[in-house]
């Protein structure tokens, strides 16, 4: 049986990349976001042409019944799922210093970025779990995508960093809890990767790579990631649950 995985925000940026990778991997695909079907329906097409079933499940992952509807729709299209990959995300609308941070703006990145993945992973490892159970040949795994800014402090948007760093301990958690069943939890972050959310910062960090930021001088492509996150869905980790995998071009080593 072909393995199956679930990418949210997956129409795009990174987890687009991530997508393309499981596609070339074999894995038939759900794709999660927030937009129409109509509008993504170009880009699920591109996803079959790698021979792989793609369906699509509209939905915020901030909302509980939202939720509820994408387990559904990975159950109702293909009866189970391998791989969940907690990719969706958002930015603060605005970047305010944290002297001056809104709490509607903390709520709204929180209740997306940490609570969303929080309790879809809930969902899905109960019923990895009970796959196990019923098949002890199962094979399922648990990716989450956070960010750099899980350890590095950015004060004009505090509620980011601290909602990747709850991803960081969740990842600790549900690695800690579904150990006993094989099922591994992976953590990937990601540096300063070209996306439509870094759009509007290139020459800032166009900048920054000519001054060092990273070691590796150029931007980190969806492409890098979407390499590491293969590698933990196909099983070319399997003795590294609750580990993280940096995808920064070195930029987090301390150097003098």
């Amino acid at each position: 049986m072909k393995k199956t995985a679930l990418i949210t925000g997956g129409s795009r940026g990174i987890g687009f990349g991530i997508a393309v990778e499981l596609a070339k991997a074999r894995f038939n695909l759900v794709i999660n976001g927030v937009r129409k079907q109509e509008a993504v329906q170009p880009i699920l097409d591109g996803l079959k042409m790698f021979g792989v079933k793609v369906a699509y499940a509209q939905g915020n992952i901030s909302d509980k019944l939202d939720r509820e509807k994408i387990f559904q729709t990975v159950i109702s299209e293909f009866g189970h799922l391998n791989v969940l990959v907690n990719n969706a995300g958002i930015a603060p609308r605005e970047r305010k210093d944290i002297l001056e941070a809104t709490e509607d703006i903390f709520d709204e990145v929180l209740s997306t970025n940490l609570k969303g993945p929080y309790f879809l992973t809930q969902l899905f490892a109960n019923h990895m779990v009970q796959q196990k159970k019923e098949n002890p040949e199962f094979s399922g795994c648990i990716i989450n995508v956070s960010s750099v800014s899980a350890t590095v402090a950015s004060v004009n948007r505090g509620e980011y960093c601290i909602s990747k760093a709850g991803i960081a301990m969740a990842t600790k958690l549900w690695a800690a809890r579904l150990g006993e069943f094989g099922i591994p939890v992976y953590e990937i972050q990601p540096g300063v990767i070209k996306t439509d959310m870094t759009a509007g910062v290139t020459e800032k960090y166009d900048h920054l790579f000519e001054q060092g930021i990273s070691i590796q001088k150029r931007w980190g492509t969806p492409e890098d990631v979407g390499k590491v996150a293969a590698a933990m869905a196909t099983g070319m980790l399997p003795y590294s649950t609750g580990q993280v995998v940096l995808v920064d071009g070195g930029m987090t080593i301390q150097r003098l």
